[in-house]
């Protein structure tokens, strides 16, 4: 006969599927024939407890004891490091009195979670209750509070148990199955209190430093190859490090003109330059002595500087030639470098392309320091500039809140409004944020850290579920019951929140209250659908 325990419901009620079953059983027992009346005094309910230790929550269902009987104990055991169902290991049940220790164990769980353990205490009396459960990586002991053993007469139970505070609410406890929880996105913590950086919040843009931005373009007229030696052709957020070479200009040089001829230009070009350079020089003595006129002046100076132009020219040929006709076919051409190390942010010519000097081939952007422009009121860029910067908490829309600190650093404050959306900017430096998964020119909501602390209870933003426009968490009353808590938002930073409502030492839900309300809602009939 299995024994259930009556004053069970004082420390430890029954959950909704137990009591389910109880019935069930009593009916069909009913229907079958009446029973003896000395058996109806050993007809009980039966009891649960719930007991958290640092590694493993245990949640029993236990037939009521009684010396000599056997009892069962329908055992629910969870990993906290995951929330996930206990799939090998040993669970032992142990009352513990002044005689010592009945310990009562299994192996091996039926199920992932569950292990079944049979209680066949020796003794009545009250005792102490303990759960040791070995899951390979040590042995952990979680006290359970206390028992009566009954008699053979009147089978008892829980007298004591572990508490878990209850909400300012009230309301009737949700019951969310063991089961439910292992199909995964549930967690819960205890409620402690915490801090919080003062903010502001502003949005913010990502840019390269100054000066960490250059442009890449030819030097000469030429044709665009890679660069010798290079096993591929530039390509966008490829890494670059400083004075490495871009790409090949092989410049354009009419192939019947000797390096001979061009020499024989430039020096005639030099003859001719050096003698114009004479007489300008010449003729402004004389007009200081009025011997020439101003025209005679003006118009050497101009022969003067065509010349100038025309032997830069002749020059810029010649090295061209020279490098195109001395390095051979594949060493030919001049290599623009990259002027610092960074990444390439876009290519804007193709190999085999014809290019004029001054043409654009590709833009080059630092990415070790990052520039981050804060669009904040006017208001909160004063408060920051008196406070001082502590950090920024980016809101990603993928992954969540990233935090920033460390060698963050306030470079200036914007001196003008902007007259389109009424704030200033704040310019923050950030080395090393590429690693964050930001790109340059994205634009995020952003809290500004700063210096000075609020106190409270802190919990995690997961926590919080939206019930028709009120927040409300979800409190863990016992393993399987669950209560409604309404909290007032302080502040927010990123994942966690600043709350008023709860008290340390609770039991709280920080993932999967929506579940626990979906579920109280098809409970109540407020929901459409049916429960499977």
């Amino acid at each position: 006969m299995r024994w259930g325990y009556k004053a069970g419901q004082k420390a430890g009620a029954p959950t909704g599927r137990r009591r389910t079953q109880c019935v069930a059983v009593l009916v069909l027992i009913g229907c079958a024939s009446t029973p003896p009346a000395e058996e109806h005094d050993h007809v009980h309910e039966s009891w649960s407890v719930t007991a958290l230790g640092e590694r493993f929550e245990v949640f029993p269902e236990i037939d009521a004891l009684a010396e000599g009987h056997t009892a069962m104990a329908h055992t629910h055991v969870t990993r906290l490091a995951d929330f996930a169902p206990l799939a090998e290991g040993t669970v032992e049940i142990v009352l513990v009195d002044g005689s010592g220790e009945q310990v009562f164990r299994a192996d091996q769980p039926g199920v992932p979670g569950i292990f079944d353990i049979e209680l066949a205490p020796q003794r009545a009396g009250e005792a102490a209750l303990l759960f040791r459960i070995d899951d390979g990586n040590g042995i952990e002991e979680i006290p359970g509070g206390r028992v009566l053993v009954g008699t053979a007469d009147q089978a008892e139970g829980l007298v004591e148990a572990p508490s878990l505070p209850a909400g300012q609410d009230g309301g009737e406890p949700v019951s969310f199955g063991k089961e439910q929880q292992w199909q995964g996105g549930f967690a819960a913590a205890w409620v402690r209190e915490g801090r919080l950086a003062r903010s502001v919040v502003g949005v913010a843009s990502f840019r390269p430093p100054a000066g960490g931005e250059s442009t890449v373009t030819a030097r000469v007229d030429g044709v665009v190859q890679p660069p010798a030696g290079a096993r591929s052709w530039p390509f966008v957020g490829r890494r670059v490090e400083r004075n490495d070479p871009l790409f090949r200009v092989v410049p354009l040089v009419a192939s019947e003109r000797s390096l001979a001829t061009l020499e024989g230009e430039l020096e005639a070009l030099a003859t001719e330059l050096e003698s114009s350079r004479s007489r300008s020089a010449r003729l402004r003595e004389l007009l200081a002595l009025e011997a020439v006129s101003e025209r005679e002046v003006e118009e050497a100076g101009v022969r003067a500087r065509t010349l100038e132009a025309r032997h830069r020219a002749a020059e810029r040929d010649l090295e061209s030639a020279r490098a195109s006709r001395e390095g051979g076919a594949d060493g030919a051409g001049i290599s623009p470098r990259a002027p610092f190390s960074g990444r390439i942010a876009a290519v804007t010519t193709t190999p085999g392309a014809t290019v004029s000097a001054g043409d654009a081939l590709a833009r080059l952007v630092r990415t070790d320091v990052v520039w981050i422009e804060v669009a904040l009121p006017p208001q909160d860029a004063r408060r920051l500039m008196d406070a001082g910067l502590r950090g920024l908490v980016l809101d990603d829309p993928e992954s969540g809140p990233v935090r920033v600190e460390g060698d963050l650093s306030l470079v200036s404050v914007s001196p003008e409004l902007s007259p389109r959306t009424g704030t200033v900017t704040v310019l923050l430096e950030a080395p090393g944020i590429a690693g964050t998964g930001f790109a340059l020119g994205s634009t995020v909501a952003a809290q500004v850290l700063m210096a000075g602390e609020e106190s409270g209870i802190v919990v995690p933003a997961s926590a919080l579920v939206d019930d028709g426009g009120v927040p409300v968490v979800f409190l863990q009353l016992s393993g399987e019951d669950f209560q409604r808590q309404t909290v007032t938002v302080l502040g927010r930073q990123g994942d966690r929140v600043l709350v008023a409502g709860l008290t340390p030492g609770q039991r709280l839900v920080t993932r999967g209250g929506d579940a626990i309300r979906r579920s109280s809602l098809m409970a109540s009939g407020e929901a459409h659908g049916h429960v499977h």
